[in-house]
């Protein structure tokens, strides 16, 4: 198994092998590598040289491969959430452990002449690494596991776009960016080029600039809400609360966002007096390990029986709101103004 970033050199240089199996989470870069195997590939004609394989059709793959590109020199061949190279459940599939031993065989046995006239793609959100099709795979072709980027990672990348255009950015702000706009790869590509043509190039992209044009998940701004409830400044957590509802944030989805927020606060404080893993005990995924020190900074505003109360009271506003006893948004103000 090669890393990502090694496989995107190579696709880059221009390498194209004849044998992938690209799994994982992180689906922007994973389609991104996909685009450069396509591109390297050439003219793609579907059902000539170009073969697309899924969960309906995957019993043909050594058919497909066996079958001539006919007029090309080779074929693409992409086999999509095939599910064979997953890890069966407890009732075993008799028909697919036959069929990924027979794939395996094939490949083994047939591997030069694979290696001449096709391009072959496993893409899997999730593989079995026991398998034995994984491992003959793994042994004679390029397997790349796309796990989610940690925050140094994404900095990484996102400083290398934004040298490429000639933009500057320092470290603080990229890493404002990244808790703002969170840490989705198609997301912030897609956040930082608007903040690259903004800058121009020679520019820099300033902490102003990312809140005067950057879209902020919901789940940063109930930060900056929280910030300002633990600082009791009433004034500016009833602002943002408005900002929200007037960007068209649905009411329901600011209460249950907010009440998820207190929830990591509530946990947050539990394993700090427990002497417990926070990273762990709130579930972080390895790229949003940053956000550990603003749970603790958040949680130290508040004490354990305020964080039940205040998840209580939200429990308390749900129900009411949907028996027709109280409007969401009077509800949600009610609070925010009781704990400011």
């Amino acid at each position: 198994m090669i890393t990502i970033e090694n496989l995107e050199k190579e696709l880059k240089s221009g390498v194209l092998h004849s044998l992938y199996l690209l799994c994982g989470e992180e689906l922007f870069l994973l389609e991104t590598s996909l685009k450069k195997v396509k591109t390297l590939f050439g003219e793609c004609i579907k059902g000539i040289n170009y073969i697309t394989i899924d969960d309906n059709n995957y019993n043909q793959i050594i058919s497909d491969i066996e079958t001539p590109a006919f007029g090309y020199e080779k074929k693409l061949i992409i086999a999509r959430n095939t599910g064979i190279l997953k890890k069966d459940g407890k009732r075993k599939n008799v028909e697919m452990q036959k069929l990924r031993e027979n794939i395996a065989k094939y490949i083994e046995e047939n591997i030069k002449e694979i290696n001449k006239s096709v391009v072959l793609v496993f893409i899997e959100d999730d593989v079995d690494v026991k398998l034995d099709l994984y491992k003959t795979i793994d042994k004679l072709g390029i397997t790349c596991k796309f796990d989610y980027q940690k925050p140094l990672q994404i900095e990484k990348r996102l400083k290398g776009i934004c040298q490429g255009y000639k933009v500057q950015i320092d470290d603080a702000t990229l890493r404002y960016f990244i808790e703002c706009c969170g840490t989705n790869m198609q997301d912030l590509i897609n956040e930082i080029r608007k903040l690259i043509e903004y800058a121009g190039e020679g520019g820099k992209i300033e902490k102003q600039d990312i809140d005067k044009l950057s879209i902020k998940k919901i789940e940063s701004v109930i930060f900056d809400l929280t910030d300002n409830l633990g600082k009791k400044q009433v004034g500016k957590a009833l602002q943002i609360l408005q900002n929200l509802i007037y960007t068209k944030e649905p009411l329901q989805k600011i209460l249950i966002t907010l009440y998820n927020h207190f929830k990591k606060l509530y946990l947050t404080k539990l394993a700090i007096n427990y002497k417990k893993d926070i990273a762990q005990s709130l579930n972080l995924k390895p790229n949003q390990i940053f956000l550990v020190n603003k749970y603790k900074t958040q949680a130290s505003y508040f004490q354990e029986n305020e964080l039940q109360l205040i998840l209580q009271r939200l429990r308390d506003l749900d129900y009411n709101y949907k028996i027709g006893n109280i409007d969401l948004q009077i509800g949600l103000e009610s609070i925010l103004c009781r704990y400011c």
